[in-house]
């Protein structure tokens, strides 16, 4: 016994399913303008949008959404298949509904990426479904990008593209109580306001010292001389140099911390 699944309000376990002949007989009267025949081959097709959407899953898009756009696919297929051609519905519409989900995922992304690249993130999404059918493994980087004659980086690229996008504040971990998020697992303890506001001061006191002493303190700090170097460059004694760069890392500690 089929479990009951409702998407969109619709028991998907009570799906009608049309043989080719009802499916054509009603295609021929829905050219003909009977709205009749037109709703029942709709009806009786929701199970082709329902085996496409499954391509489509597992990408955090709501499933209702994507049946709805599948249903517009479908009612396309309806209005555009040629009976002149020998081919089953179930042939055209498939492209047809699989085109309109695409379509809405590549315009609907939460990131907005060039048209250009959406359009090769699907290539790769279909070279690797076509891979992983023909291998029964998951296809590597380098197979999928030899497969569409496109340099790896650019393969890369267009998935990162179409991924969907992660909430810094997302749990990752969590043992019952304490719970970890991605910030937590790329936060930079190093660049950190406090931290930038000290950058700041320090800018700010080392601007008020004279040009001999910022020059001191850059040889002595930045070029790691000695003070006897520093003496020998400037032209003073040793213990001038003392003298003034003491004085000068006595100023920048009273602008840190003022008492």
């Amino acid at each position: 016994m089929q479990c009951k699944v409702e998407i969109c309000g619709v028991n998907t376990a009570k799906l009608k399913v049309l043989k080719n002949e009802e499916t054509r007989a009603l295609l021929a009267r829905a050219k003909q303008g009977d709205m009749q025949a037109r709703e029942e081959l709709i009806a009786g097709n929701l199970r082709l949008v329902l085996s496409v959407i499954q391509r489509f899953a597992g990408r955090g898009e709501n499933v209702d959404d994507l049946f709805q756009v599948g249903c517009i696919g479908l009612i396309k297929a309806i209005d555009n298949f040629d009976m002149s051609q020998e081919v089953k519905f179930s042939t055209y519409g498939v492209p047809m509904i699989s085109g309109e989900i695409r379509r809405y995922l590549r315009d609907n992304s939460a990131l907005r990426v060039s048209r250009s690249l959406r359009d090769t993130a699907y290539r790769v999404m279909q070279a690797r479904e076509e891979l992983m059918n023909a291998d029964q493994r998951e296809p590597t980087v380098d197979e999928i990008a030899h497969k569409l004659q496109l340099p790896t980086a650019q393969v890369v690229m267009a998935m990162d593209a179409i991924s969907d996008p992660v909430s810094l504040f997302d749990p990752v971990y969590s043992d019952g109580g304490e719970s970890m998020s991605v910030m937590d697992q790329i936060g930079d303890s190093k660049n950190t306001d406090a931290a930038w506001l000290e950058r700041i001061a320090l800018t700010e006191a080392v601007d008020r010292l004279g040009e001999r002493e910022k020059r001191i303190l850059s040889m002595r700090f930045f070029d790691g001389k000695t003070q006897m170097e520093v003496a020998a460059a400037i032209g003073i004694s040793q213990a001038q140099v003392s003298r003034l760069e003491k004085n000068a890392v006595g100023q920048i500690k009273k602008a840190l911390f003022p008492a």
